[in-house]
C-alpha cells in the first residue's frame, strides 16, 4: 500500500472513532460492509471515505445534487403502485456506493456461475425428460401445481438449446460474513438498466475518487450478451427486440432503456404479428422477421393463443414460433417455476445428482435435506415466507440426513402447492434469527447503517456465463431490511468492484474503425403513430396558446368578454372545447400530457433533452393553471408557455436525425398546423366577420411583420388570404404545410410501389396541386370547408398506409 493510502487509512480510522457527525459504528451482531469484525474499515473503502472526510457538508451535498440532477434531466423513475393507482416517482438514489474487493466477487461469480448452470439443468428436466420427479428429487405437486408451469412447452426445446441467458439473483451477507442467495430471478429480471444509471449518477457525485480507483466498468459485460445475441440470428436480416409490456409497467423506463443503450427495438406485443411460424414486426416499411426476442413480461401473457386467454399485451402465436425454431427468446417461456422458493429446500440434493458438487453458495433454505415430508413441509415455510429481516439458519437436518425438526412433522403428509400458497399459520420451525448486513448511507447529516442486498446480473455470452461486475444495491430506509424495498421506501445504490491493479476500460463501441447500419424501414408501426401524434398534440397545443394569448391580450385592454370579436373567438374555441372562462383551459393541458404521453411511449427513441424540454412544459402549464388570472398575467403565461414549446420544437428540429421517425413526426405538425389555419381561415372568411378579426389572425399566425413588408395596404380578407393560406414561403400557411408534407412523403418507404404512387402521396399530391393553383379570390368558406375535410380524410388515409 502506498503512503499516500496508508495516511489515509489512518486518517479514516481516527475520524470514524471521534468525529461525532461522521462517527459510524456497525451494529451489534450484524455484519457490516465498511467495517470488518473488529471495526475496522475494509481497505476498499478507504479511499472514499478519506475524500468524503475532507469535505464540509456543503461540498457533499452539491455532489449528491449532481447525481440527483442527472437522474431528473434523465428521466429515469419508477412506477409505484397505490391502493387506487400508480405514480412515477424519481429513482431514489442512496449516494454513497457499496464497495467489494474483486478477490470475494469473484467467490460470488463462481457460486453465481454454479447456480445458473444448475437452474438451466433443471429447467431442461423439467420441460423435458421430468426424471427430477420421476426418481423423487422434487415432489410432483411442486411443478404440476405450480402456476409458473407452462404446459403446452413441455417438449419444447429452445432453438439454441438453452432455457436460460440472462437471470438476477438476490444476494444477501449473514452476521458470519457469508453471502447467501436469497432468490432467483429467471422469468423476466429487471434492474440492469437502472444499474448502469445508478453507475453513471454516482461517478457524477465522485467522479475523483471513481477515476482513482480501480473499479471494474459495467459495459464489457453488456456487449458481451450483446454479441451473444446477435450470434443467435438464424438471418442476416433478422431484428432483435425487447419485449415490453409497456409504459405502464413499472421498469418500464429501464427497458427503453436499455433496447437505447444496446441498439435493440423496443416493441410491444400488438407491434407482433406470427405469420407462417416466424415472428414479425408490423413497421412502415411492411412486416420484418424477428430473430431473437428479450422478454421483459411474464410468460403467461406472451401468448394469448396458448397460455392466458385474458392477456392483451401478448402476440398469438408466440409458442408455435418457438415450436418452429424460427425465434430465440430470452428467456425461455416457463422458467419462471424457477423462481418458486420451495425449490430452495431442494437444491443441495439436486445440485450433487445433476452437477456432482456442492452448492458453493446456499440460500435461505438449501442447508435443509432429509425425508420427503419434512423436505415438502420446509418448502411449505418457505414459499409462504416474504423476504425480509430476518432468515433462518439453523440446520433442520444434520449433515447425515437425519431430522432435529421434532416428531411432529415426520407425520406430516404431502400437500399441494396449491395448499401451501393458501394455508394460513405456516412458520419456520426451530430457526435464529439472521439480520442482512448493513452498508454505509447518509443520512442526516452523517453516515448511517442500514440494512441492504444485492441485485446481481448473469449473462450467457459467447465465452460462458459471466457475471456483472457490479449490479446494484437495495438499501433499507430504516433499521428495518422489511423496508429494502422500492414500493416500501428503500432506496439504491451503485456497486463498485475493487481491483487491486488497474481494470480494462471497456465501451460498447467497435474496437475498430467500423460499423455496420441498420436497414432502412426499421421503424415500428406503432412507434410511427406516437411520433405522428406527438407532433400533432404539439401543434394542437401551440395553436390554442396563441389563440388564447390574442383573446387575453384584447380581454386586458377591454375588460369586457363581450365585446363582438371576443364573443366571436370564444365561440369559436367553444367548438373546439376550449373554456375561455378558466385562464389556462383543462383541455390545453390536456394536449401537451397527451403529446407527453405519445413520447414516453417511445423513450427509446427520444433523447434527454426533448424529454427533459417537454416534462418543464408540462409541469409549467400545470403551476399556471392553478395560478393564472385572465388578461394580462394569462397573456404573458401563454408568452412562456410558447416559448418553452418554441425550445422543444427547436430542439427536435436541429437535433433529430431525419430518418422515418423524423419523418412522421413532422407530417404530424404540418398536419395540424394546416388544420388549424384552415379552421381559422375558414371562419374568419364568413360575411359577419367582426372588426379586428384579421389583424388577431395575423398575430395568431405570427405573421404580422410579414404582412407590413409584403403589402402596402392594411389587413383586408385577399392580403390575409393569400399570405396565411396561399403563400408558400411563409411557414404559417396552409400551401407551405402541404407542401412540405409532399416532401417528406417522397421520403417514406413504399411511396411508390411499382412505378405507383402510394395512396397517402397520391392524396398528398392532390391536396397540394389543388391548393397551389387556387387565387384568394376563389378561397370561400366552403373551399376551406372541404380543405379541411380533405386533411382529415388526409390523416386517415396515412393511419391505413403504414400505421395499421
Amino acid at each position: 500500500m502506498s503512503k499516500k493510502r496508508t495516511a489515509e487509512a489512518q486518517q479514516t480510522r481516527d475520524r470514524i472513532a471521534s468525529d461525532p457527525v461522521f462517527g459510524y459504528a456497525a451494529l451489534p451482531g450484524i455484519a457490516d460492509e465498511m467495517l470488518d469484525t473488529h471495526g475496522n474499515v475494509r481497505p476498499v473503502w478507504q479511499h472514499l471515505l478519506a475524500t468524503i472526510g475532507r469535505m464540509d457538508e456543503t461540498e457533499l451535498a452539491n455532489r449528491f445534487a449532481r447525481a440527483d440532477r442527472y437522474l431528473r434531466d434523465a428521466g429515469v423513475f419508477y412506477r409505484a403502485y397505490g391502493a387506487k393507482d400508480s405514480t412515477e416517482r424519481s429513482w431514489p438514489l442512496s449516494h454513497i456506493p457499496v464497495l467489494i474487493a474483486d478477490a470475494e466477487w469473484q467467490a460470488v461469480s463462481r457460486g453465481l456461475i454454479q447456480r445458473v448452470e444448475l437452474l438451466e439443468r433443471i429447467a431442461a428436466d423439467i420441460y423435458g425428460p421430468n426424471r427430477l420427479v420421476a426418481e423423487g428429487f422434487l415432489p410432483p405437486s411442486l411443478v404440476a401445481s405450480n402456476p409458473e408451469f407452462l404446459r403446452p412447452m413441455v417438449g419444447v426445446q429452445p432453438v439454441d438449446g438453452h432455457f436460460l441467458h440472462f437471470c438476477s439473483f438476490e444476494i444477501g451477507r449473514g452476521p458470519d460474513g457469508n453471502w447467501w442467495v436469497l432468490s432467483d430471478r429467471t422469468e423476466a429480471p429487471s434492474g440492469a438498466g437502472f444499474a448502469l444509471e445508478n453507475r453513471v449518477a454516482t461517478t457524477r457525485a465522485f467522479s475523483d475518487v471513481y477515476a482513482e480507483t480501480h473499479v471494474h466498468r459495467l459495459a464489457g459485460f453488456f456487449a458481451a450478451f450483446r454479441d451473444e445475441l446477435q450470434s443467435r440470428k438464424k438471418h442476416p436480416d433478422d431484428r432483435i427486440a425487447v419485449l415490453t409490456p409497456g409504459v405502464a409497467n413499472e421498469t418500464y423506463f429501464e427497458h427503453a432503456y436499455i433496447a437505447r443503450y444496446l441498439g435493440f427495438m423496443l416493441l410491444e406485443g400488438e407491434d407482433l404479428t406470427v405469420v407462417d411460424g416466424r415472428v414479425m414486426v408490423r413497421t412502415v416499411a411492411g412486416l420484418k422477421s424477428i430473430g431473437v426476442l428479450w422478454r421483459r413480461l411474464d410468460a403467461s401473457f406472451a401468448d394469448p393463443l396458448e397460455l392466458n386467454q385474458t392477456s392483451h399485451i401478448g402476440t398469438p402465436g408466440i409458442v408455435e414460433a418457438l415450436r418452429s425454431g424460427s425465434l430465440s427468446i430470452v428467456n425461455s417461456l416457463g422458467s419462471g417455476i424457477l423462481e418458486t422458493r420451495a425449490f430452495l429446500a431442494f437444491m443441495p440434493t439436486i445440485c450433487r445428482h445433476l452437477l456432482g458438487q456442492d452448492l458453493l453458495l446456499p440460500s435461505i433454505a438449501t442447508w435443509w435435506c432429509g425425508q420427503q415430508p419434512e423436505r415438502e413441509q420446509v418448502a411449505h415455510n418457505i414459499e409462504k415466507m416474504v423476504i425480509g429481516p430476518a432468515y433462518s439458519t439453523r440446520p433442520f437436518f444434520d449433515d447425515n440426513g437425519q431430522s432435529v425438526l421434532g416428531s411432529s412433522l415426520r407425520d406430516t403428509a404431502k400437500a399441494s402447492i396449491a395448499d401451501w400458497l393458501t394455508s394460513d399459520g405456516a412458520k419456520l420451525v426451530g430457526q435464529e434469527v439472521v439480520t442482512l448486513s448493513t452498508t454505509p448511507a447518509w443520512v442526516n447529516g452523517r453516515l448511517t447503517p442500514r440494512p441492504m442486498s444485492l441485485r446481481v446480473y448473469a449473462a450467457r455470452t459467447l465465452d460462458g456465463w459471466k457475471i456483472m461486475p457490479g449490479g446494484f444495491a437495495r438499501i433499507g430506509s430504516g433499521a428495518d431490511a422489511a423496508a429494502i424495498a422500492m414500493q416500501a421506501g428503500g432506496s439504491a445504490a451503485d456497486v463498485w468492484i475493487v481491483s487491486d491493479k488497474p481494470v480494462e476500460r471497456t465501451t460498447l463501441l467497435p474496437p475498430e474503425e467500423s460499423f455496420t447500419r441498420n436497414m432502412p424501414g426499421s421503424l415500428p408501426s406503432r412507434a410511427a403513430d406516437n411520433l405522428f401524434w406527438l407532433g400533432r398534440y404539439i401543434e394542437r397545443a401551440e395553436g390554442a396558446l396563441r389563440i388564447l394569448r390574442a383573446w387575453h391580450g384584447r380581454f386586458a385592454e377591454s375588460a369586457d368578454p363581450g365585446t363582438p370579436l371576443l364573443k366571436d373567438v370564444t365561440d369559436y374555441l367553444e367548438a373546439l372545447d376550449i373554456d375561455t372562462k378558466e385562464p389556462v383551459p383543462a383541455s390545453l393541458l390536456a394536449n401537451i400530457n397527451s403529446a407527453l404521453f405519445s413520447a414516453s411511449n417511445i423513450r427509446d427513441r427520444f433523447s434527454a433533452d426533448g424529454w427533459l424540454a417537454l416534462n418543464d412544459l408540462a409541469k409549467t402549464a400545470r403551476k399556471f393553471q392553478a395560478t393564472v388570472q385572465a388578461g394580462d398575467d394569462a397573456t404573458h403565461a401563454m408568452t412562456i408557455l410558447l416559448r418553452k414549446l418554441a425550445g422543444f420544437a427547436g430542439l427536435v428540429h436541429e437535433n433529430m436525425y431525419r430518418f422515418t421517425g423524423w419523418r412522421f413526426l413532422s407530417i404530424g405538425r404540418y398536419l395540424e398546423r394546416g388544420l388549424h389555419m384552415t379552421r381559422l381561415l375558414g371562419h374568419t372568411s364568413r360575411s359577419d366577420a367582426p372588426d379586428g378579426a384579421y389583424d388577431m389572425l395575423l398575430e395568431i399566425g405570427d405573421s404580422v411583420m410579414t404582412h407590413r413588408r409584403r403589402y402596402n395596404v392594411n389587413t383586408a380578407a385577399l392580403t390575409v388570404t393569400d399570405l396565411l393560406a396561399l403563400d408558400p414561403l411563409n411557414p404559417r400557411s396552409i400551401l407551405y404545410q402541404l407542401n412540405e408534407i409532399k416532401t417528406e412523403v417522397e421520403q417514406l418507404p413504399n411511396a411508390f410501389s411499382n412505378g405507383q404512387m402510394s395512396p397517402f402521396y397520391r392524396e398528398a399530391m392532390r391536396l397540394h396541386a389543388g391548393l397551389a393553383v387556387m387565387t384568394p379570390e376563389a378561397m370561400s368558406v366552403e373551399v376551406y370547408e372541404q380543405l379541411e375535410q380533405d386533411l382529415y380524410r388526409l390523416s386517415d388515409i396515412l393511419a391505413q398506409t403504414y400505421l395499421g
